[in-house]
């Protein structure tokens, strides 16, 4: 469930430098030579949407990437109607996953964490789909829980918490699921905010509030991402009704998260936002011809200019959201679902702005696995 851009099998620019727990990357313009760097670690996360892969090295208190890997392989297509991973998704997958293993051999990779999320959760088959393709490509995939793919997405975004924030909000939406995580930090040190974020990849996810740490106060996955949402309202054929639907629909699941209910009473509350829609809805606010992250991540928005871009893409229509080079061919058939997501999120929550985020679980299974290893040099 993490930013997807349409960005093809090639290592994109906007994932090359240094990388996205700390400051915005800069370019790298030559890796080192495959083989040569014991420091390099890997992150794949295999969605309902996408299959994308991230090869870094830490650099000082971030890390630098020098390789990278997406590509839309519809994994959950037809999930919704038979609860099994079809087999076209599957063979798409498949010759994806073999092109990550040979980025991994390219560049002698040996420390590494492979996921899968919430397609793999749902179906039937998965089991048998993982066997598969350890057996064909000889990657292990680990299918992780909600709760971790939460937990990652947080830690991912700890360097866009603002010093003044007191309650923080995190938003995940993916290609099957939306993960939302609200987090109270009143009792950590302005100051000591972002590096308490960080450490959340390890010790439990929700417990008692404790002075210094940041405390869950609820969390929740909601089984509707941008392509599950879309598939309960195919049948709509108007597409401003069909907008509407998907965003009512969507804050109705939102009643079980607690604290949706009080939300209103709470101050120096800060919401960012991570997902490809949401990258999208801002590189096109930016007007931006062609991608650019720098300008992206941690840009913040006001709820006045987001819903100028949607009302763009409502009045484009399903042909010109198709021919907009700002959304790509690979997203336009799920832009207003994502966008009904997004709408019916700032609808509800205490603030009109919201900091996007250029990053995800990629970026905080390699968070993880290099503080693990004492790998990274973080300010205490």
């Amino acid at each position: 469930m993490t930013p997807e851009r349409p960005t093809g099998v090639a290592a994109s620019p906007n994932d090359i430098g240094r990388h996205p727990l700390g400051a915005a990357p800069k370019s790298v313009k030559a890796a080192r030579r495959p083989g040569s760097d014991p420091q390099l670690y890997a992150a794949l996360d295999l969605g309902t949407n996408s299959c994308r892969m991230l090869i870094a090295r830490p650099a000082g208190g971030h890390f630098e990437v020098v390789d990278s890997f997406s590509k839309a392989v519809e994994l959950g297509t037809g999930l919704k109607t038979s609860g099994m991973l079809s087999h076209r998704p599957m063979q798409r997958t498949l010759q994806a996953l073999r092109i990550c293993r040979s980025k991994l051999d390219q560049h002698n990779v040996r420390k590494m964490r492979l996921v899968a999320t919430e397609a793999c959760r749902r179906a039937r088959n998965s089991p048998d789909f993982i066997r598969r393709a350890q057996m064909e490509t000889g990657l292990k995939l680990e299918i992780i829980t909600a709760e971790e793919e939460a937990r990652l997405a947080v830690v991912s975004c700890a360097s866009l918490v603002a010093a003044e924030t007191e309650q923080l909000l995190v938003i995940d939406i993916g290609g099957g699921s939306t993960e939302l995580v609200w987090i109270d930090l009143s009792r950590v040190a302005p100051e000591k905010r972002r590096n308490a974020i960080m450490s959340m990849h390890r010790g439990a996810f929700m417990g008692e509030p404790e002075d210094d740490k940041p405390q869950v106060v609820d969390w929740i996955s909601v089984p509707l991402g941008v392509a599950t949402l879309k598939d309960y309202f195919r049948e709509v054929d108007d597409d401003a009704a069909r907008f509407a639907l998907m965003s009512w629909y969507f804050e109705e699941q939102l009643e079980a998260f607690t604290p949706y209910r009080d939300a209103k009473a709470h101050r120096a509350f800060q919401v960012i936002g991570t997902s490809g829609t949401i990258t999208t809805v801002a590189a096109s606010y930016l007007r931006l011809k062609r991608y650019d992250r720098n300008k992206v991540d941690g840009l913040v928005m006001n709820s006045d200019q987001v819903d100028s871009v949607i009302r763009e893409y409502l009045a484009l229509g399903p042909i010109g959201r198709r021919q907009d080079p700002r959304i790509g061919r690979e997203r336009h058939t799920q832009i207003m679902s994502g966008a009904a997501i997004l709408t019916a999120l700032m609808r509800v929550w205490p603030t009109d702005r919201m900091s996007v985020a250029d990053r995800g679980l990629r970026e905080g299974l390699l968070f993880a696995q290099m503080s693990r290893d004492g790998a990274l040099n973080l300010i205490p």
